[in-house]
């Protein structure tokens, strides 16, 4: 068999790695002289006609084999051969059905030798702008450019309805040494769904695979990925991106609405089916608005096959879930969000990936994304595959998804999951079960230079986005710079104060003297880093109960306990986050599967937690005292940090202003203590500003009647001091005024 025949015979056994070598126009000499031999493959077609540009009359292709592979020869004077456009190639079937199209393998590669060089250095921040599906037009000609990274692959193929999901049809290109390969496929548009077929290195036929890079998938269960186009929608939230980059974040108050878009609201009446983006804008964002928060965290709308994981299992890193609408309708969301005044941060995952076979994992045959030794590319805990963070490749992909989100959807920041089981290579593992580093220790070297990487790019490229870190250990400098040894990001959840505080509510009042110490440890380490404090959906699961009834005592003591929890968060330096539901005192643990129970807001008490949480928002954004300096000691001080006989717990706020202060007192016990001292600061007026026990949230309304002048009476070490009446199971807030 010669070289030409074994190429043929290659393409039809669809295992052709080289389709340009042999498909499209190729120069062949003749006793005529200098000729274009056109040539395509169409296993459906028993006939084939090329139709030139100006030419009426169509040209008929010979068939070269019985399954569709067709030649013709043409005298076109060129040097460079026919332009793509100027050829159109017309197919019929045995049932008479016909169709025409330009010829794929006319058009030359789109990608350059230094986007190349970039990818495989892992610096080619921009990569979805280059890999994937991207609605193009060439030569004048309208179609779609694919491209994939799969450098162990001995052949791949874009498949879909419209090649009967045939990998001889349109075989990709190779770029060689760079793993990449891509195809412009003319007259496609948004909408075609696609995978792509990968030979392997054993020459195997891996399961279809959707597209990494891909902008959209289809509505699971199925798993195609869909070509879309992102640049339909219209901004309108200039104003707030100016706006954004301009602020210093860390002293501004932030307080995160955490949502999981599947379940915050249904529509029961039509079989119980989720909200739409659009419909989201229109119900969730005056929702949030009227409850004073600041920004809307997503639980992850990246796309993912199962419901269960909460999309914490992510398979299509740049696609926005089809649950809830088009990449379009979530631009919307997010713009209505920015035009209300409302920020939007993602949960992001970038510490593991599902072993579905039409995801990441052996993507090309090989472990390409994820590590070959299950020691290192196995998570023990979620049965999910671990990131190869030393393969510049797979570093890239990581944050150009970062930049993706930020970019085109204009999120404001990312809240990275997981960020332990990253940091740690013996994460959740027993001895023998983990590699240790170069050095003998057991951090993940490659993950850390990840992670500051990421930090730094994107800090830089979009100055006023956050990044958010899941952290559960004593890390140092999560949230310091990295030019001074830190991770790099904005802020890190304070899971050691929400588990101590949790541990502190969960007792009944009488033992609460015995856990004093819960409560003031958090101020022993409170400002190592830029904290935020979460009561996130993670506390309300699994049989860890809603946070009203993680609370003790009879039902009124519940809701006064939930009052006070709240109140304690907002007092304490940090930026604040909770999980939706617990505002209006949900009863039972979340479930992705039905609405919150919005019906509870029947009732007074649900009512009273949801009016004291709006009013939290608001003392929040109109005290610098309590959003100013978050993270430094002087925006806080202890008036009484020792009371564990009375549970009671007594401390001064400040903002930068030293007129701007606060002195909050916490009764941990439902005994109202009357002509309770406190030292203050000044002489003048403190204002009673809240007071969790106020009849309007559900309380019984012991107070002090608006506030007190300080008395020149010392008390604690200072000159002056207030005579308080502390309500039961509340907090206090008072706010200095001069008289």
């Amino acid at each position: 068999m010669d070289d030409f025949s074994a190429r043929v015979s290659s393409l039809l056994a669809a295992r052709n790695a080289d389709p340009f070598g042999l498909l499209g126009p190729h120069p062949v000499d003749s006793p005529k002289g200098r000729l274009w031999s056109i040539r395509a493959f169409q296993p459906r077609a028993v006939e084939a006609q090329i139709i030139l540009r100006g030419q009426a009359s169509p040209i008929p292709l010979r068939q070269l084999r019985e399954t569709g592979f067709f030649e013709t020869t043409l005298p076109i004077p060129s040097e460079v051969g026919p332009a793509p456009s100027s050829y159109r190639l017309r197919f019929r079937n045995e049932y008479g059905d016909v169709w025409e199209t330009h010829d794929t393998y006319a058009f030359t590669y789109l990608l350059s030798e230094f986007d190349l060089y970039l990818m495989g250095e892992g610096r080619h921040y921009d990569t979805y702008e280059k890999l994937g599906a991207h609605v193009k037009t060439l030569e004048g000609v309208n179609g779609v450019h694919f491209a994939v990274w799969a450098p162990n692959a001995r052949r791949v193929s874009v498949v879909g309805d419209f090649n009967g999901w045939d990998g001889r049809v349109n075989p990709m290109r190779s770029r060689g040494n760079s793993g990449i390969w891509e195809l412009f496929v003319p007259e496609f548009d948004e909408g075609v769904i696609y995978k792509y077929e990968i030979v392997g290195p054993q020459n195997n036929i891996l399961p279809l695979k959707a597209d990494p890079y891909g902008f959209r998938s289809e509505l699971r269960p199925n798993t195609g990925s869909v070509v879309a186009r992102l640049d339909k929608h219209s901004w309108k939230d200039a104003d707030w991106l100016n706006h954004r980059a301009n602020r210093n974040w860390l002293e501004q108050p932030i307080s995160v609405y955490e949502v999981h878009l599947g379940s915050w609201r249904r529509m029961p009446e039509e079989n119980n089916r989720w909200l739409t983006y659009r419909e989201l804008a229109d119900q969730l964002i005056p929702y949030v608005k009227e409850l004073g928060c600041t920004h809307i965290e997503l639980l992850p709308i990246m796309e993912h096959p199962y419901d269960g994981s909460w999309g914490y299992q992510t398979l299509g890193y740049f696609a926005a879930t089809s649950r809830y609408g088009s990449p379009t309708d979530f631009m919307e969301f997010v713009d209505r969000c920015h035009q209300a005044g409302l920020g939007v941060f993602l949960d992001w995952t970038p510490a593991h990936f599902p072993r579905d076979t039409h995801g990441l994992a052996q993507f090309d045959g090989t472990y390409l994304y994820e590590h070959s030794d299950p020691r290192q590319g196995s998570h023990p805990d979620w049965g999910t595959l671990v990131y190869n963070y030393g393969r510049n490749e797979v570093v890239n992909f990581l944050i150009s998804n970062a930049l993706f989100w930020l970019d085109k959807y204009h999120i404001d920041g990312l809240r990275v999951d997981a960020v332990a089981s990253m940091l740690y290579l013996d994460y959740s593992r027993k001895p023998g079960e983990w590699v240790p580093n170069r050095y003998g220790g057991r951090e993940n070297l490659d993950a850390i230079d990840f992670i500051k990487r990421l930090n730094e790019v994107v800090h830089l490229r979009f100055p006023g986005a956050l990044t958010i870190a899941e952290e559960s250990t004593a890390w140092p400098g999560v949230s310091r710079p990295t030019y001074l040894g830190g991770l790099g990001f904005s802020l890190k959840w304070n899971m050691g104060w929400m588990n101590d505080t949790l541990n502190y509510f969960s007792k009944d009042s009488i033992y609460r003297r015995y856990e004093h110490n819960k409560l003031t440890f958090s101020l022993l380490y409170a400002f190592s880093e830029n904290f935020m404090l979460p009561f996130s959906h993670d506390e309300v699961v699994h049989g860890k109960n809603s946070l009203l009834h993680k609370m003790p005592g009879d039902m009124w003591q519940q809701f006064a306990n939930l009052r006070l929890l709240f109140a304690y968060q907002y007092a304490h330096p940090g930026k604040k986050l909770l999980f939706m539901g617990q505002e209006i005192a949900q009863r039972n643990e979340w479930s992705e599967t039905h609405s919150l129970d919005w019906h509870l807001l029947q009732y007074d008490s649900h009512r009273g937690i949801q009016r004291l949480f709006a009013d939290l928002n608001r003392l929040l954004a109109s005290e610098p005292a309590l959003h100013q300096v978050d993270f430094d000691w002087q925006g806080f001080e202890w008036v009484d940090a020792n009371d564990s006989d009375n549970s009671v717990y007594s401390f001064i706020r400040r903002g930068k202003n030293p007129d701007d202060l606060l002195i909050v007192i916490l009764n941990a016990t439902p005994v109202v203590r009357y002509g309770y001292h406190i030292g203050v600061p000044r002489p003048g007026h403190y204002e009673e500003v809240l007071n969790t026990d106020a009849a309007s949230y559900g309380g019984s309304n012991v107070g002090n009647l608006g506030g007190m002048n300080a008395g020149e009476h010392a008390w604690q070490g200072r000159r002056y001091s207030l005579a308080l009446t502390l309500p039961p199971l509340a907090a206090v807030f008072l706010k200095w005024r001069s008289t």
